[in-house]
């Protein structure tokens, strides 16, 4: 008797698991499968569509299909905007030991697969121009940072936008060579002068486009968590904006809220 769907699912995922199937190796051909499984073609295609649903297999309709390799998870704590900011003003040899990848995955810089810069100045859209408080004619300096933890793995793209005016006169700020820059934004700020005295993450969801689908590798369902990072001065203007968007597979958030104590403050009546 013929498998049918589960069954090759099951059994695909077995030796996936196994490690008879390896992250990054290519699936055998529809026709081998079929084969392997005494199985028809459909039962073949609705098989890895399961799979690829769970997030064990990946490739785009009509290409070949991977074992996906399962990407490093990311958690965020608004915690560690305190880490970096102590960081900016400490010696060089301990901002290169503590970057956002040691932060957010506990990945060092040293051990990515890919990690690259891209520097262009431009002037921005109109919602950047807007909360930043300046003119769509005006200028910002954009970065594109895009990151690979493993080879093979999805990739993560975080765009970042600061005001020209911060900047100009700071030329190792304006060179993408320089990076991953010792400290991070915060550091770079504060080498422009600038202290930034309050952060705030505007955070929601919506579904991937299909550029996101391929890029970040997201399986079939996964929504993305969009999140904006505004940074401001101490005067309340804001120096940065940055777009990071991650698929909710890899992702956790952590928001630690101190509260002011009772006794640090007037008691009303009960």
């Amino acid at each position: 008797m013929p498998a049918d769907v589960k069954e090759v699912a099951a059994r695909l995922r077995a030796a996936i698991k196994a490690g008879e199937l390896k992250p990054g190796t290519r699936l055998p051909t529809n026709e081998k499968l079929r084969e392997r499984f005494g199985a028809g073609k459909n039962t073949i295609s609705s098989a890895i569509q399961l799979l690829k649903g769970e997030g064990l297999l990946s490739g785009v309709g009509g290409g070949p299909v991977h074992v996906r390799v399962i990407p490093t998870t990311s958690n965020r704590s608004n915690e560690r905007y305190h880490v970096e900011k102590e960081l900016a003003r400490a010696p060089e040899e301990v901002r290169r030991r503590n970057g956002v990848a040691e932060l957010d995955s506990s990945v060092s810089v040293a051990q990515l697969s890919k990690d690259t810069a891209t520097y262009e100045v431009v002037n921005p859209s109109s919602d950047v121009a807007e909360v930043l408080g300046i003119s769509e004619s005006d200028y910002v300096l954009r970065r594109t940072y895009l990151r690979q933890h493993r080879e093979g793995e999805g990739f993560s793209r975080t765009f970042s936008y600061i005001p020209y005016e911060i900047v100009r006169d700071y030329p190792p700020l304006l060179d993408a060579n320089n990076e991953p820059w010792p400290g991070g934004t915060l550091h770079q700020l504060y080498t422009a002068g600038v202290e930034v005295a309050k952060i705030v993450d505007h955070v929601s969801a919506r579904m991937p486009t299909d550029e996101e689908i391929k890029l970040y590798d997201i399986p079939f369902g996964v929504p993305v968590i969009p999140i904006r990072k505004v940074s401001y001065d101490t005067n309340g203007r804001a120096v940065e904006v940055m777009d990071i968007l991650t698929p909710a597979d890899r992702l956790s958030l952590t928001y630690v809220t101190p509260l002011k104590k009772w006794e640090d403050s007037p008691h009303g009546d009960c």
